[in-house]
């Protein structure tokens, strides 16, 4: 991005703009984590007009009375909300709202809100991934363009990032324990808000978070995940595997699908980039998982800058067991009553088409968290450059482990009226971290075995 864009940009929006001549290891920069900077990398400090306060540490222990298996009770369960923002009020609070936002009050006018709440930075990880965060931020190296990284380990691999890879990647090595799982279920309903869930239990097994290992100590497997459709019976016992790799320019990532009709595993090569994910009605892509997954060169990536945006944080409510799916779901949208936004400071990453790649999009806007790398907003724009898609990541602390993920994602396509939402386990088992998983589960024949079961 030239600097005339960056200048138009930082006094249009106000974005705080950074470089990136001198990325990758920073050994000299190492002794600011826990200082003026979080662990993480983020600037412990809060902004001067006190709306988000400083970094004090995050959640460091359980709510009084949670136990283990529980969903998590609302740690901040007597905030009151401070203000809404609807299709009244929108234009007021445009400079703190994404263009996806802005178009969700066009698009709803009757229902869509966003009822915001004191920020609490809430994100926190364990001592140990502090730990290999700050010995990364003297060793990571980008690698494969961008699409690999290299002499890090279990942390974040760029706690002091300078460029959209760092960040992205930042994203996709967030600590997610060892090995969890969880039931990730999904709904798609009509414009009419009629709907069918889909239970998808998942495991993920995360070979680059098991302490000890290192990058190169993983044969470039990222993780293995594991996904296999309960219900409804038209679907039931369908089951994909996935090798995700560390870097992808060096090995593609491998799927295979079990069919139960056919009792067969076949490679599934088209999990990936935008083809649909599973029973989605073709409303979210492969690559929208986890806000962005997979790999990185079908598009440029220019990381634009720092801006404050309210945004989806700590939705324990969107999260509990007492809230039922029956009331979230509703035409357009969840129900913004099940929902929290907070202002917080975020990460803009544009992402662009690159000229002679296919993809559905012609370019995406993505909104990261600075104290976790989450990303917590997405604009998603369509061939005609367009404004198509709006996602969101509604995420909590949990605060067992602790870290910082989400617990609801949603993908709204503001042209049909629909959306699609995951991860729905409200009466469910919850998620859960660091499980004794065996690597030997994760194979082909070992899948062929576990779907006819």
């Amino acid at each position: 991005m030239n600097l005339l864009k960056k200048s138009l940009l930082t006094a249009i929006v106000g974005l705080t703009v950074v470089g990136s001549a001198h990325a990758g290891p920073k050994p000299d920069q190492v002794d600011r984590l826990g200082k003026d900077l979080t662990p993480m990398g983020s600037i412990k400090a809060g902004n001067e007009e006190g709306t988000i306060p400083a970094w004090t540490g995050g959640i460091t222990e359980p709510v009084a009375g949670y136990q283990l298996g529980d969903h998590h009770p609302d740690p901040y369960a007597d905030d009151k909300v401070l203000f809404t923002i609807d299709s009244s009020n929108f234009n007021e609070y445009a400079e703190k709202l994404s263009e996806g936002q802005r178009a969700m009050f066009v698009r709803y006018p009757e229902t869509f809100k966003m009822n915001v709440y004191p920020t609490r930075r809430s994100a926190s990880f364990p001592q140990r991934i502090y730990d290999k965060t700050k010995e990364n931020g003297r060793t990571g190296t980008l690698t494969a363009d961008g699409e690999g990284v290299a002499r890090v380990a279990e942390g974040f691999p760029f706690p002091f990032p300078e460029n959209a890879y760092e960040l992205i990647l930042n994203h996709k090595l967030k600590y997610k324990g060892s090995g969890g799982v969880r039931y990730n279920n999904q709904v798609a309903p009509t414009s009419k808000g009629q709907y069918t869930l889909v239970r998808l239990r998942e495991e993920l097994y995360g070979k680059y978070y098991v302490e000890g290992n290192t990058v190169e100590d993983i044969n470039n497997i990222l993780l293995y995940f594991y996904q296999v459709v309960e219900s409804p019976a038209r679907l039931a016992g369908r089951v994909l595997l996935v090798h995700e790799t560390m870097n992808q320019k060096e090995t593609p990532r491998q799927a295979w699908i079990y069919n139960p009709g056919q009792r067969r595993v076949r490679r599934a090569p088209n999990v990936a980039y935008d083809n649909p994910g599973t029973a989605s009605d073709g409303l979210r892509t492969n690559d929208m998982t986890d806000m962005f997954n997979g790999a990185m060169d079908r598009f440029t990536w220019d990381w634009v800058g720092t801006k404050e945006i309210y945004v989806p944080y700590n939705s324990y409510k969107a999260h509990s067991s007492d809230s039922l799916i029956e009331d979230m779901v509703m035409p357009g949208h969840l129900n913004p009553e099940y929902m929290r936004y907070e202002v917080h400071r975020v990460h803009v990453i544009e992402a662009n088409l690159r000229e002679g790649f296919r993809h559905i999009n012609s370019r995406r806007t993505y909104y990261l968290d600075e104290d976790s790398y989450q990303i917590l907003l997405t604009d998603h724009y369509d061939k005609r450059g367009e404004l198509w898609r709006y996602s969101e990541a509604h995420s909590i602390n949990y605060y067992e482990i602790p870290l910082f993920w989400s617990t609801v994602e949603t993908h709204h396509d503001l042209q049909s009226g629909r959306y699609v939402s995951v991860g729905l386990d409200n009466q469910d088992q919850v998620n859960t971290f660091n499980s004794p998983l065996s690597e030997s589960s994760y194979t082909p024949s070992a899948l062929r075995k576990r779907g006819r079961r």
